[in-house]
């Protein structure tokens, strides 16, 4: 193995050249599905296992196609394309000014935000889910700015993609 090499032995098979055979778990056609092998230990294929079934993966291949994705789509992220996500925070609404804090936050960034929710949880707590779209440093910021507000309970950004270029 050569320095740098990931310790995976990797044999590929094409299967499929016919694009109205394979389709992708969205419906459309793949120009062509192809086989690898996957040397891993045992136990942590049965944690894989494990873990496939308790999300209700049916195959080890959609779950590995999907663990691909997702690193696919944070690279979107990392390079700054156009991205979508949401911002989800809750907060105290007692806590003096931190409404009025929030509100101008989201005015400031109003190019990133598609739309809002509020939910009033209690008498005193809120959630808001902002849906966001834009580059992703941008939506970072926003985020960091909203949830960085002092009263402001527990904060996340969750990241995806527009669709575009996902295999």
């Amino acid at each position: 193995m050569v320095k740098g090499d990931l310790p995976v032995a990797i044999r590929r098979q094409e299967c499929y050249e016919n694009k109205n055979r394979a389709t992708n778990n969205q419906g459309n056609a793949m120009k062509k599905l192809v086989r690898f092998g996957v040397s891993l230990d045992g136990r942590l294929l049965d944690a894989f296992d494990r873990r496939i079934r308790a999300r209700g993966y049916t195959n080890r291949s959609e779950a590995l196609r999907d663990l691909i994705r997702d690193d696919l789509v944070g690279q979107e992220w990392d390079h700054d394309r156009e991205t979508v996500g949401t911002v989800t925070f809750v907060y105290d609404h007692h806590v003096r000014d931190l409404t009025r804090k929030l509100t101008d936050i989201q005015h400031e960034h109003q190019g990133l935000i598609l739309s809002g929710m509020h939910v009033h949880l209690d008498h005193a707590h809120c959630l808001e889910v902002i849906v966001v779209r834009g580059r992703g440093t941008d939506i970072k910021k926003l985020a960091d700015a909203v949830i960085s507000v002092k009263g402001v309970k527990h904060g996340k950004l969750t990241m995806t993609t527009t669709g575009k270029g996902v295999v």
